[in-house]
């Protein structure tokens, strides 16, 4: 801990026998806005990395109304229910008043979140894209580092840019509606590129045989496409998640995969190039931030702004223009 930390503050020791509190102070520290506690946070993950990388990283993004809440509840309740420890990372959509999360974790896992071996954290998205929190990655190693073997991401929608959450996780799974027409066409062909599964929720009642018709389409829709992984074709699995049946079938597949990718090399090699992305995205973030805050260019952006937005400069001359600003002194 570094010499202006606040007292009483989350210690690595803390952390590592599992302090829930601890591990969503910790957490909180590095969501923070303020220099200070930011810094803090900063200081305590570069302790905690030694201890991390052992989880197996799933994450699980689906259309609006698609069941993911109560699909990651039914799958954490049946890893804890087998021995694991299961940390859930799940990235709200942010209040457009207080910036906050709107949803929260216990109305919407109300078991998993009782549930002795299991950490909730929900996070604002802040507008971030993929609907990844800014700090979801720093957050996961928290978990790893506090014991949990398995950590679920669980994203606010589906879109081009969940090629964010494919970047930090082992695993990429796809929650689908039954009912396979309009759903296809709604999804962007990126995202399924992006899928080592498709899930199709809601196999139960009278919606388990649109489930089995659905899988077929997307079975069909797959072939299409290039897998991932040269050494992993997707699989097309039907569960309900209400219910629990072929829960159990999806984690069979996140346990093959690992097998597969391990045996050929592709799964350290993942790793490597997740980590070398992940430090260049923060070098990209920073250089961002010193360029707007640079006194030369911070003067000049409401003038430029306005010229763009008046057609009166190109954005590329405005660009242009800021840059030299901040070249020059």
């Amino acid at each position: 801990m570094s010499p202006d930390s606040e007292p009483g503050g989350p210690t690595l020791h803390d952390i590592r026998r599992g302090d829930r509190r601890a591990i969503a102070r910790a957490i909180t520290l590095l969501e923070s806005t303020r220099l200070d506690r930011a810094a803090q946070g900063r200081a305590l993950l570069e302790e905690l990395v030694p201890h991390t990388g052992h989880a197996v990283r799933v994450g699980i993004t689906g259309p609006p109304g698609v069941g993911k809440s109560t699909f990651v509840e039914t799958l954490g309740l049946q890893l804890i229910e087998s021995g694991h420890r299961v940390a859930v990372l799940a990235v709200d959509p942010s209040s457009p008043v207080t910036g906050g999360s709107i949803l929260g974790d216990k109305t919407r896992m109300e078991r998993l979140a009782r549930a002795e071996n299991a950490f909730i954290r929900p996070s604002p998205s802040g507008g971030s894209i993929g609907g990844v929190a800014h700090r979801t990655r720093e957050a996961m190693l928290v978990c790893e580092a506090a014991g949990y073997d398995v950590v679920l991401i669980e994203t606010v929608g589906i879109g081009q840019s969940e090629v964010t959450v494919a970047s930090m996780v082992d695993f990429f799974l796809v929650l689908l509606q039954p009912g396979a027409g309009d759903e296809l066409q709604g999804i962007k062909k990126g995202v399924l590129e992006l899928a080592d599964a498709l899930v199709v929720n809601k196999a139960d009642g009278d919606q388990k045989g649109v489930a089995e018709r659905s899988l077929a389409a997307y079975v069909q829709a797959l072939g299409l496409l290039r897998p991932p992984s040269p050494n992993w074709r997707p699989p097309v699995l039907a569960v309900s998640a209400v219910t629990g049946e072929g829960v159990g079938t999806v984690w069979e597949a996140v346990e093959a995969h690992r097998q597969v990718l391990s045996d050929s090399g592709e799964f350290e090699s993942r790793r490597r190039d997740q980590a070398r992305a992940w430090m260049w995205s923060l070098v990209d973030e920073g250089l961002q931030d010193a360029f707007r805050s640079h006194p030369a260019v911070a003067a000049r952006i409401p003038e430029v702004e306005r010229a763009v937005v008046a057609q009166k400069a190109s954005p590329a001359a405005a660009a242009r223009t800021l840059l030299e600003a901040f070249h020059k002194n």
